[in-house]
């Protein structure tokens, strides 16, 4: 390690930038700098908002494939986000148990082709989208390429909504026209291709970007996201709306920094947006708003450390929603996760379970939640290994309508690197869940999707 510290040509794998930073001797600019092109760094979910991006002031990052290019005022705050995930935690005995998941055989579109989000009309129309899109058809998976999703860093696909075999949705943002900077990415399919579908008009100077979508119907569907006004810095919350015809922006509020990572809705009168406000891992607070039907209104929700996020919501009826992130309970301490519940009147903390942690950099994290019914509830995400190697594994917990406990889940590897993170899921039947993500497969990201027939059964 002392020769590459000592070399200003060296390039880092993320495992070496961990063991580096856990030094503290080293700076973070020379750390980012000194990244190599193909490092995990974007395979991470909760990060994946910077490298697609997400900041909090009104400067946006530039991405370029590779390597990955960020302002330098940022540098230093979002190193230590990074890397403060790749030096964590332990692998747990839970892994030796047997797993009610299976791994399942997924076709890479591109170079990166991590999927952030899924959906399905039927168990033989289903979609996963992020930087590639594949369909099932009951029988196999298949690419479909999507126009301006190329898998290169510099776009993605963030929500996908499954109306039927001929129509779907899918939302994200791309940064690949350096002259027009991030722009949002609204796509359709007809059954026979994705195409780009024209959106609200923003202004010149304004940068948008979409990260959750959630349908009610095939003519109610809502997506939800930022836009930024480079001319002036002020930023804005999106709430896009379909209703067959065309997408409209029907608020746009000031969001005081803060972002929207996840959507859901039981009913046209109960859709919910959550993220979080402030900045990330260092003294940010959950954020959730609600549409009732006429208007969008920021709800009170609950926050437990010094930084808390969400990055996902579930709605299940008005008096039943869930929301799953992270927090830091304090400063320089192991990410822990965070599941919120709301029962028609207030959002409140429920207890969940983490691997560890044992030390400071044992980090848990959600980065999904999915429903098969009120007492059968599937939180996922990853936490980190702790000898400072970068290796990353799933984790699963279980809601059987009286507490959360983590569940074995699978960790295939590829390539010796161990970067596995699950990001969405779907629920198929009573009994079948899917859940969708990335893996390591060097030197790119792969699909990952893991699923289980027996998944309505307590555990």
């Amino acid at each position: 390690m002392r020769s590459v510290r000592s070399n200003p040509r060296a390039t880092l794998t993320l495992g070496q930038a961990a063991a580096l930073a856990a030094t503290r001797d080293v700076g973070y600019a020379w750390l980012f700098d000194h990244l190599e092109p193909a490092a995990p760094v974007a395979r991470h979910p909760a990060i994946r908002h910077i490298l697609f991006y997400k900041t909090f002031t009104s400067v946006r990052h530039r991405i370029a494939s590779p390597p990955i290019q960020i302002t330098m005022n940022l540098r230093k705050r979002y190193l230590n986000i990074i890397l403060q995930a790749g030096i964590a935690a332990c692998l747990p005995a839970l892994a030796s148990g047997q797993s009610i998941f299976k791994v399942v055989p997924t076709p890479n579109e591109n170079f990166d082709s991590e999927l952030f989000a899924a959906s399905a009309s039927s168990p033989t129309d289903i979609w996963a989208v992020g930087q590639s899109t594949i369909h099932f058809d009951g029988t196999k998976w298949t690419a479909f390429p999507a126009p301006m999703n190329p898998g290169n860093n510099t776009s993605a696909l963030q929500g996908v909504a499954d109306i039927s075999p001929t129509e779907a949705w899918a939302v994200g943002g791309t940064n690949a026209n350096s002259t027009t900077g991030v722009s949002q990415l609204i796509e359709h399919w007809d059954g026979t291709q994705w195409s780009l579908f024209p959106g609200p008009v923003f202004g010149s100077t304004d940068e948008t970007y979409l990260y959750g979508l959630t349908a009610i119907s095939a003519n109610d569907i809502w997506a939800v996201g930022d836009v930024v006004n480079t001319a002036n810095g002020i930023q804005f919350f999106l709430f896009e709306h379909w209703d067959g015809t065309a997408w409209t922006l029907t608020t746009a509020t000031d969001s005081d920094s803060g972002f929207f990572l996840g959507a859901s809705s039981d009913a046209t009168n109960d859709v919910w947006a959550v993220g979080y406000s402030g900045f990330l891992d260092e003294s940010s607070r959950t954020l959730v708003f609600r549409y009732d039907g006429t208007a969008w209104q920021q709800v009170p929700s609950a926050n437990t450390g010094v930084a808390d996020q969400l990055s996902a919501v579930a709605a299940i009826a008005p008096n039943n929603v869930w929301a799953v992130g992270d927090y830091f309970k304090a400063e320089h301490t192991a990410s822990l996760t965070l599941i919120e519940h709301f029962d028609g009147t207030a959002w409140t903390v429920v207890p969940s379970p983490n691997v560890g942690p044992a030390n400071t950099n044992q980090s848990n994290r959600l980065f999904g939640i999915t429903a098969l019914s009120a007492n059968d509830i599937y939180a996922f995400g990853s936490y980190f290994a702790a000898n400072g190697s970068g290796h990353q594994m799933t984790l699963v917990e279980h809601w059987d309508g009286s507490a959360w406990s983590i569940i074995p889940s699978p960790n295939p590897s590829k390539d010796g690197f161990l970067s596995d993170v699950l990001s969405a899921g779907v629920a198929l039947s009573p009994d079948t869940l899917l859940i969708v993500g990335s893996e390591d497969e060097a030197p790119h990201t792969g699909t990952l999707a893991i699923a289980s027939t027996t998944a309505g059964v307590n555990h």
